[in-house]
Order: C-alpha cells, then structure tokens, then sequence
C-alpha cells in the first residue's frame, strides 16, 4: 500500500523527530498536538525542544510544505500515536499506568480514519494497551472493522512500534536502530514495516503486539536492574570509605565484568517508568525488578542527606556562622547529561528539596535550559557565578560544561564521579 499522507499525534521528544524525518523523506506529514504553543512553534520552522540536527530538519520540512502542525487530528494514510503514558495521582503502593491520552488520541483521530489506513502506537504502554486502542477505535467506527474482530481482513491495520532512541542522538538513532514490529496480524506488521521502512536503515523485526509492548518495557527495566545494582554499591562503598569510581573501574578490568556508573537516581521517560509497568500488571512476580525501582527511588533522599552532613560540616569548620550563611550551588538539572528533558529527574527533585530544608542561598546551574522560573526559591545562575559564590558544590548532571571545568573550591558532593 502507499502512504503519500502521514500524521503523527503528539509532537514531544519522540513525536517531533518521526514527523520530521518522515517529512525530510518527501512525505506529507500532519503534525498534532493539543499544545498550540508547540504547534505554532513548528508551523515556524522552529522547534520546543533541545535535540541537535532536529531542528534544521523540522526547518527545512515546513519551508519545503511537507510538515505542519495543527490542533486537530485530519485524514491521514497512516497515524502514529507517540502521547505520555504516565501514572494515575492515587494513594496505591504500586503506580496505576494512566492510559488517558492514549484513549483521548484514539477518539480525535477515529472521526477521520478510512478503510485501508494504519494506526501505530509508539508510546511506552503496559501490555495490552495496543489492544485497548483498537478497542477505543472499535467503539467510535462501528462502521470499520479491526483486527480483533476480522483478523487478516479488517479494514483498519493495527500495531505497536516502540521507540528505542537515546536523547541527544534520537535523529541518528531513528534512521540506525532496529525497529520492533508488532502488529495484532501478519498484514498489520507488514504495512508498518512498509512505512517505517521509508526512512529506517535499521531491520525491522516483526512479532506480536503485546511482545512488542513487553520487549520496551524489557529493555529499559534491565538497565534500571543494573543501575540500581551501581547505586547501591554506591552506598555500601560510601559506608566502607571505598571510593566506588575506582572499584568500579578495577572490577570491570575483568572480561565479562561491566558494572554501570553511579548516579543521584534515575529519572527520564523511560527507565524510570517502564518498570513499572510490568510490576504494576504482575507485582507478585516482579520481585527484583520492583526492588530495583525502590533502590533507584530512594538514591535522591541518600543525597540530599549527603548535603545535610556538608551543612553540618560547614557549620563545624565555621562556627560563627549559621546555615542562613550556607550558599548550595546543584549543579544540572535535567535528567541526563547534555540535554534538556526534566521528566522525571532526579536532580531537579533534590534541588527543589535541598531549597524546601536550606535556610540559606540555593543556586541552581543548567546549561541546556536558557531560563526557568519552577524552582522555589532557588535562583537560576550561571556556571561561572555558582563556583564562585557557593560554599557547598554538589554535581547532579555530567553535562560536557561541567567535565571541562576545574573542581570547584568548598565542599564538593559529586554524585557522577567527574570532580
């Protein structure tokens, strides 16, 4: 089949990007979001986030007519749904996976969807969700069929293709990396490997949707697995005056050894969340994995408690002064290095909680972030300004600015092992 008219619904870090490199292809590509800001942003030739080469690319689509952005979803040959799957606000132990906008995508695209077309979800979802979509779908056209009714022959292809890019590198992995296909049939699986084939060099491996859905949420909770592993060794050497950064790097001297680096947490869209999705569907299953989550989770409180003794010590080495007196500079804010994203991060959890106890002076450095204003009392400042007014350094975020710079003079609480 052809598809001469794509739309994407959901123009965030993953959203963006596949438009854009669908439309670098001489695709037609509608771009939707519910966010005018951002789709007025595009419909410049602009773009709302930091991702590099994204936005020559996005530039250069809308200058040459094959990409806008709209507010409203329009008929398309193929619709890939890339919204937020995050977790239900509830007083439950384990977090509810919210499918809200999964369901509020399916119904603004189901008025406009034709016999023969496509429908992708790319967001991150608990097992099952790809289903739950064609069955949102089902109840707005009754006069289509779907897969779960039809089969082979349903009017309407249903599948799931999960991202799996590395912010700071999504264009160059979006065209390199494999793709997992997982359509609910055969005919589903083909017409989405057709599409995505008009731009991914990468092979495109065909399974089941649900295995689809699982193999994302696989990925990214053995990396949490494995973090969380480092993090912890982190607190055990901290106990035993080991310097982990240097354990680590002997021990992975051996060959089948290769333990990951330390960090104050973990946060993003994606390992600090995935996990979940498969304790929250069988919690009496996911012993290690949900473990994990709790090491990770609990990482952030482990620093903020090494700032408190730095107060403390501070205060010891200069008793006339008071903690009033104390200037803290957090040093990154995003929830990895180079980038902007600050879903879910841990750095910016510590330092809004680090202003929440400090009497004193709070400083926060971001290079990536030009200006922001939702930190509580902390004063958003440069790099330069914070090394020389703060008393007390603690690295969050191994941006490049901060590798390249010489350790600042005071105390210095390094969560990244880079000072």
């Amino acid at each position: 089949m052809s598809f001469e008219t794509i739309s994407v619904i959901g123009l965030g870090y993953i959203g963006l990007p596949t438009a854009a490199m669908f439309a670098s292809r001489k695709k037609k590509v509608i771009g939707v979001d519910v966010n005018k800001h951002a789709v007025d942003t595009i419909n410049r030739g602009e773009i709302h986030i930091v991702e590099p080469e994204l936005d020559i690319i996005v530039h250069a689509a809308v200058t040459e007519g094959y990409l806008k952005a709209t507010t409203t979803p329009e008929p398309a040959d193929a619709f890939l749904i890339a919204v937020p799957t995050p977790f239900k606000n509830n007083d439950s132990e384990l977090p509810e996976p919210d499918l809200t906008y999964i369901e509020s995508a399916s119904k603004a695209i189901a008025p406009v969807l034709k016999k023969g077309d496509l429908v992708i979800l790319e967001s991150t979802s608990p097992v099952g969700a790809t289903e739950q979509m064609s069955e949102w779908l089902a109840e707005a056209r009754t006069d289509l069929t779907f897969p779960q009714q039809s089969g082979e022959n349903s009017d309407i292809r249903i599948a799931h293709c999960p991202e799996r890019v590395l912010p700071g590198h999504v264009v160059r992995e979006l065209v390199e990396n494999d793709r997992v296909i997982g359509g609910m049939t055969r005919k589903c699986s083909d017409a989405s490997i057709e599409l995505y084939k008009s731009f991914v060099k990468g092979e495109c491996v065909t399974t089941n949707a649900r295995t689809a859905e699982m193999a994302k949420l696989t990925e990214n909770s053995c990396r949490d697995v494995q973090i969380a592993f480092a993090n912890e060794l982190s607190v055990i050497c901290d106990k035993l005056n080991i310097d982990v950064w240097e354990l680590i790097s002997l021990a992975n001297r051996h060959p089948r050894i290769n333990i990951l680096q330390p960090g104050p947490g973990v946060g993003g869209h994606c390992i600090a969340v995935d996990p979940w999705f498969i304790v929250s569907k069988t919690p009496e299953l996911s012993q290690l994995i949900h473990t994990a989550r709790i090491v990770n989770d609990n990482k952030p409180e482990w620093v903020i408690n090494k700032v408190k003794l730095a107060v403390a010590d501070f205060l010891l080495k200069y008793p006339v002064k008071t903690a009033k007196d104390v200037t803290i500079a957090c040093y990154g804010l995003s929830f990895k290095a180079n980038i902007d994203d600050l879903r879910e991060s841990p750095a910016l959890n510590i330092t809004n909680e680090i202003a929440s106890l400090h009497s004193g002076k709070v400083l926060a450095v971001e290079p990536n972030i030009e200006s922001f204003d939702a930190l509580n009392s902390v004063e958003f400042t440069s790099f330069s300004s914070a090394k020389e007014a703060a008393d007390i350094h603690v690295l969050l975020v191994e941006h490049k600015e901060f590798q390249e710079s010489d350790v600042p003079k005071g105390i210095v609480i390094d969560t990244k092992g880079i000072w």
